[in-house]
């Protein structure tokens, strides 16, 4: 009861924040922008539609997890709230996963709606339902909730500007890591070939929840490779939740 109250208060401070709704806003006008753009590319305006409204939903989502998620407990700090939430019995532990709950869930709205909007787009461009749309973007936010737990990690030992620069220093990389590997793997020498190795195997493989190019071009998708990706997935944001409520922990707020 104590992660659902802390959950919902946090979704509703997140819901009343401006900077929500503008990049909302933004992000529904680029998704409707992309119908336009599709009625001057003969035979092709689908895929247009489809991979620029996933790409939006995908950015913009990343923005909102990035930049909301290093304030969750920076807010906290600076106004000085953490003090009377850590005397009241309320484990640290409840505190950190309701924030990361609340935040999910307002991706879940936030996320849900461009979705909606460019299976509709889509819809109405193409005449007919095209289920593997929503399996793209049930990858891309399973990365968004990766995105989310690596900048609560961050906000629980670092300044905001910090945790925002490490965090979408991650979010590149790990949207990289792939062709990073295969660029290693064909040209780099023996050093940084290991150095690469490294950061591909603790940095989070964004790439393996890339889908949307394969819906886009009507190819078909593999049901084991979704479910080891949401597997990895899930597992990855255990490991990054945990890191962060053993660094909350052992914080001191004297």
């Amino acid at each position: 009861m104590k992660i659902q109250a802390i959950a919902l208060n946090t979704f509703r401070e997140a819901v009343r924040d401006r900077i929500l709704y503008s990049v909302l806003a933004f992000a529904l006008l680029l998704i409707a922008a992309s119908a336009i753009l599709a009625s001057l590319s003969i035979g092709q305006e689908g895929k247009i539609v489809k991979d620029l409204g996933l790409a939006s939903s995908s950015l913009f989502g990343t923005f909102i997890a990035i930049f909301l998620g290093i304030g969750l407990v920076s807010k906290e700090i600076e106004r000085r709230t953490i003090y009377a939430i850590i005397a009241k019995p309320i484990h640290r532990f409840q505190f950190l996963l309701g924030k990361y709950i609340g935040l999910v869930l307002t991706l879940l709205v936030t996320v849900g709606v461009m979705v909606l909007l460019v299976v509709g787009l889509a819809w109405a461009v193409d005449g007919h339902w095209t289920p593997g749309l929503l399996a793209a973007a049930g990858l891309d936010f399973l990365a968004l909730m990766i995105v989310t737990a690596v900048a609560i990690l961050f906000s629980t030992f670092s300044t905001p500007t910090l945790s925002a620069i490490f965090s979408l220093a991650v979010f590149v990389i790990g949207r990289l890591s792939g062709d990073l590997r295969w660029f290693a793997e064909q040209f780099a020498g023996a050093g940084l070939r290991r150095v690469i190795q490294v950061l591909y195997l603790i940095l989070p493989d964004l790439s393996r929840f890339q889908i949307g190019s394969q819906v886009v071009h009507g190819l078909p998708l593999a049901p084991a490779g979704i479910a080891w990706a949401a597997l990895y997935g899930a597992a990855y944001i255990l490991v990054l939740l945990l890191l962060a409520i053993g660094i909350f922990q052992r914080r001191d707020f004297k």
